[in-house]
């Protein structure tokens, strides 16, 4: 596969999101761009010739591609999602990874469906919800139940394309082109070797797979929303310039509540997504120094990037306010970009509960939410 630069896919990028938002999903030629740039062998094992990225490297170059597309970047976000496949039993990642490192995972885990066990594995019927990328990935998940050998945590299997319906209920304001479709098996048997425990403990013994599992998962997507965040940020620094207001007023840069407004917004992004990077270098360090991640550790992982995704949005709903009637018209980038930043803040991932949740943890307590780490 020849190599293509990230200046040349955002190039591409730029001139296609919007093909991309009226079909609602990333296309697979589109997908397999992102393959040429590293993104689906960045959480793959060196093992099985893949190129893990450390974290923070990998973040950086997801908040890239949200700047020009934020549904681009969700879906390559779940790069990183190969991470929970090192849990898989080694045969059966040698025979995932048979053909290449470059492999695209999309998972649609909720709700958790009932598997009755089989004498080889599990038999699924079901449908489940939200599973970004599942046009151009190369496997699929479901979730199904735990038991007692997974200590609660729900497994995922695995299944091929060919053996799902993918069902095109996708109708949002924000996060349009992600393709989070349906997903819908039919009396399909898929044996033990080929689930694993959502965040469970990886087969695999790199520094990657030490780093927290749910954590890094809540990562990826917070920082598509800073991602977004700044693209509006950049419109809104180019509209302030030279916008001049139908009634005559002084163009927008040239009204205190706007530079004030713009300023504060500014701030806002780059304190947030500083600490944000901050604590994944942290924990990282910890890691590759033979270490493990502190409950502490991974409580100020989940706390800044939902810190970040709620950043983010505000900052996003603030150009807006401070940008006269402009943004009104559902054509309006804000009105776009709005909606884009407002999906990460929502997801389960990144809401309201992790704050208590990671505040439990900060102040000695065990931590209020399930499956936290």
């Amino acid at each position: 596969m020849s190599a293509v630069t990230m200046e040349e896919v955002l190039a591409e990028l730029a001139k296609r999101k919007d093909e991309f938002q009226q079909q609602r999903y990333v296309p697979r030629d589109f997908i397999d761009r992102l393959k040429q740039l590293g993104i689906y062998r960045a959480s793959t094992p060196a093992k099985f010739g893949g190129d893990p990225l450390p974290p923070a490297e990998f973040l950086r170059l997801i908040e890239r591609i949200s700047t020009v597309d934020g549904s681009t970047g969700w879906v390559a976000s779940f790069g990183s999602s190969l991470i929970y496949l090192a849990a898989l039993p080694l045969d059966t990642q040698a025979e995932l990874y048979k053909d290449g490192p470059d492999v695209a995972f999309a998972g649609g885990l909720f709700p958790v469906q009932a598997a009755p066990a089989t004498e080889s594995g599990f038999r699924l019927d079901g449908r489940w919800k939200f599973a970004s990328g599942c046009m151009g990935a190369d496997i699929l998940g479901v979730g199904i139940p735990g038991d007692e050998s997974t200590g609660g945590k729900p497994r995922t299997a695995l299944l091929r394309p060919e053996q799902v319906e993918i069902v095109p209920e996708w109708d949002v304001v924000g996060m349009r082109g992600t393709g989070s479709f349906d997903l819908v098996v039919r009396d399909v048997e898929v044996p033990r070797g080929w689930t694993f425990i959502r965040g469970g403990a990886p087969t695999v013994d790199e520094p990657l797979y030490r780093y927290p599992t749910i954590a890094y998962a809540a990562q990826v997507l917070a920082i598509v929303g800073a991602g977004v965040a700044r693209a509006a940020l950049d419109h809104a620094r180019e509209v302030g310039a030279g916008y001049t207001g139908v009634t005559g007023a002084p163009k927008l840069a040239d009204r205190g509540y706007y530079r004030t407004g713009y300023a504060d917004a500014e701030a806002a992004l780059r304190s947030a997504r500083a600490w944000f990077y901050e604590v994944s270098h942290e924990v990282w360090d910890t890691i590759v120094s033979g270490g493990e991640a502190s409950d502490e550790q991974n409580a100020q992982l989940r706390l800044s990037s939902a810190h970040l995704a709620k950043t983010s949005s505000e900052v996003v709903s603030k150009l807006v306010e401070i940008s006269g009637t402009a943004p009104i018209y559902s054509t309006h980038p804000l009105r776009g970009l709005q909606g884009d930043a407002l999906v990460p803040k929502q997801h389960a991932f990144l809401g309201p509960a992790i704050h208590d949740a990671a505040g439990a943890v900060l102040l000695g307590q065990p931590p209020t939410s399930p499956g936290f780490r």
